[in-house]
Parts: structure tokens; sequence; C-alpha cells
């Protein structure tokens, strides 16, 4: 993809079902998020404003705008004389056929255009953890279920799509909701301590150990224990926590006898692990156990319906007198996001920011960073991180290291490691 160039992926047209239900979804009317799917017929369609008494009126679109047609599985948009045009993926249009999904906006007004509403149902919500629109809702509904019957999850998912909040589904959801959900980064545990920080120790195990001490594992019995990125796991370790899967019993450093615990269990990680243990990185005994339930998270680019709800959401965390301008949704929905939700708050936190120093009653599409949402995606999970692709991501970003471990979807402490061990020179400016 070229860098700046709108875009939605989707499985091309002839894959969808006979009997799938192509929408125009009005995501976003006037000033505000919104969830309307309008049903696009054989004969053709009509959008325009949207009779919603729920919505403020979209004085920029025409009551009659435009007409979308299904033809030869692409759609046909052509424009019926608005007065402020029609858009189709950021372009104004006359009479054009695009592939689905698609964008179209009408005055003020934006549709995300899909094949196939089916598995759509319930719209797009706000609850205590933030934005859950229906493809997020069908994941943690998955998660909540495994709660119920396992007593371990492993969550995968790219960076930015909500492990974390994953974990405290299955938390909530579990018998161990009356205890506590202790979070722990594996990628940040250096391999020399991790046994330690995770088993704990008695006093006197080691130099310095002047009295006992509780690791993860107890410290979060009768809870849950998250454990972040288990594939950076220090290998030495893994048949140790194999164990206390397998027994419920943690043997601290230095004791002689182990501690029974009720921990539970979720674990997550970018990485395809079963590619991990192909490759030998990580053990297969350790995979097979926590792997028992695998759920992944969906990409932000699978749930582009939530776009404009989060773009409201992070606007009034900065700015609460702002709205999102129907230009800056268009934006947004068109570009990738590699990063997920975590990259397009932060974008549109930085978008709000800029418009209210500039005065600015919306924040518009030139609000936006350039660059946001266009950045090389994570590197897939499997992928082999050479010293080439390494140091061509260092070049890549003028030796700036924490931009190039984002753009290869490694936590900094996961990229130094890696330079450490092919021993690449680390200096660079952070």
């Amino acid at each position: 993809m070229r860098r700046g160039q709108p875009t939605l992926d989707a499985p091309p047209s002839s894959d969808r079902a006979p009997d799938a239900a192509p929408a125009a979804i009005g995501v976003f009317v006037g000033s505000r998020p919104a969830f309307r799917p309008v049903p696009i017929r054989a004969g053709g369609t009509i959008l325009g404003r949207l009779p919603d008494p729920d919505l403020p009126e979209d004085e920029q679109s025409s009551r009659v705008h435009a007409e979308v047609t299904l033809t030869g599985g692409k759609l046909r948009v052509r424009d019926l004389g608005s007065r402020n045009g029609t858009y189709v993926n950021g372009h104004r249009v006359a009479d054009t056929v695009v592939e689905l999904p698609c964008v179209v906006r009408v005055g003020c007004t934006v549709f995300a255009v899909v094949g196939d509403t089916r598995g759509l149902a319930g719209g797009v919500t706000m609850d205590g953890h933030g934005v859950v629109g229906p493809t997020l809702r069908a994941a943690l509904a998955r998660v909540e279920r495994a709660a119920q019957t396992q007593d371990t999850v492993l969550i995968t998912g790219e960076t930015g799509t909500g492990k974390e909040r994953a974990a405290r589904a299955f938390h909530d959801a579990g018998p161990a909701r009356r205890g506590e959900l202790l979070a722990v980064n594996c990628a940040t545990i250096p391999h020399g301590v991790a046994e330690r920080l995770l088993f704990g120790a008695v006093k006197g195990a080691y130099s310095g150990a002047d009295a006992p001490a509780d690791g993860y594992l107890v410290a979060a019995d009768r809870g849950t224990l998250f454990l972040d990125e288990i594939g950076e796991l220090d290998p030495l370790v893994q048949p140790k926590l194999l164990r206390v899967l397998e027994t419920r019993e943690v043997l601290p450093l230095g004791a002689a006898r182990p501690i029974k615990v009720s921990t539970r269990f979720c674990f997550a990680t970018m990485r395809k692990l079963r590619a991990t243990v192909q490759d030998g990185g990580f053990r297969a005994d350790l995979f097979y156990r926590i792997a028992r339930e695998e759920i992944e998270m969906p990409a932000l680019r699978d749930r582009r319906e939530d776009i404009p709800w989060l773009l409201s959401f992070a606007i009034a965390r900065v700015a609460p007198a702002l709205t999102p301008h129907a230009k800056l949704v268009e934006a947004c929905l068109l570009r990738a996001w590699p990063g997920n939700v975590r990259e397009l708050l932060a974008a549109a936190e930085r978008a709000a920011t800029l418009a209210r120093e500039q005065g600015k009653d919306a924040v518009r599409d030139n609000h936006l960073d350039p660059g946001a949402g266009f950045s090389q995606a994570p590197a897939k999970p499997g992928r082999q991180l050479t010293r080439e692709v390494i140091q061509q991501a260092i070049a890549d970003h003028e030796g700036n290291l924490s931009a190039a471990a984002r753009q290869l979807g490694l936590h900094r402490s996961q990229f130094y490691r890696l330079l450490t061990q092919l021993g690449i020179d680390r200096r660079g400016q952070e």
C-alpha cells in the first residue's frame, strides 16, 4: 500500500454468501456517531438525510442525495444532483463503480457500505471500559463463555486490539471475580529474575533475600493472573510454569514444600505461538496446555463501525466542547491503523489538541497527522526478524529505536533483547 492511499481491507465480492445482507451503515450523522443500517435492495437504494429523531438532522445532505446499486458484485454509486456532492472513498464522484466495502459520504453523513451485515446485530454501545461494537462484542462473549468452563485462556491479536480488556472480561465472568486481577507483561521481565518474580522466594534463598517474598503466582491466588506476551517468557521458567498449571502448586525459590494455589490464568500474545513452537522458541507442552481455549481479538480494520465512536470518545477526553467533523470520520475509516485502537485514540487526541489550540469548533481531517494510520503494519506473527529486517526498520526511522520496535510489532524490551542477541548496535535516538 502506498503511503497515504485510502484502504478498506475486505474479501473479494465473489466471496460473499448468496444470502448476504448488503447495507449502507450510517456510522456518522451531522456531528454524532451512529449505527443505522440502510439495506441495499435489488433495484437500488437512495441515500440522503436519515429520518431519525434520535440523531441531529444533517442539513448538508439532500433528502434524495445519491443512489447505490449492487451490480456484478460491486457497488454503483450515482450522485442525484445533490448540492454538496457525493464522495466515495474520499473522492467526489458523479457516477462510479467500486469494490465493497467502501465509504460513502453525503454531506455530513458517512456510510460504511458492506456486503453483509449478518453478525452486526446490536449496533455500537459504550460501557465502563469504552466502545463495544458487534464484532468486539462477539469476541468478548467468547471470552466470557470460556470463563465458565476453563481455568485458562489464550488471547491473541495485534497490538492495540484490547487483549487486556479481554483478560478483564475473563476475570469478571469467572468464579475468581471477587479476587484480584494481576497483570504482568512477560516482555518486561528480565530473564535472570523471572523465576523469582513469578514463584517468589523464601528467606535466605539467595544473597540479599532477608525476608520471604511472594511471587505473582501466589499474589494472584483466588484471582486471575494475566500474563501478557507469554511468548517472551524466559524458556528456563516455562517448564516450571507448566507444572503449576498441571498441579496448582507453586514452589518458591529455596522452599522445601510447594504452596497450593487456585489461580486462574489468562495468557496473551501478538505472536502465532504455534509457529514459535515449530521454530523452537516456545515449549510445545506449555503451548498445548495454555491454548486449550484460544480466542483472537479483532483488529480495528475488522470493526470499522466502531471508529466514529472511538473518535468521539477520544476527542471528548481532550476537549469536551469539540465534535468530530464528517471529513475526519471519513479519513479515519479509510486508513489502515496498524496500531489499532491504541493508535487511533492517540491520533484523535493529538488532532483534538491542535483543533482546540486553533480555536476551532470541530476536529477536521486536516487536524490529523498526515502519517497517522498509514505507517507500516506490525510484523505478522511468525515473521522472521532477521538482522536485515531489523536494520531496515531502524533505517526507516532514522535510528529511532522506539519507532522501529513499533513498526515490527515489538515491545521495546523485546526489541532491545533482539538487538543484543544479533549483535546490532543499539545506539540511536529515542
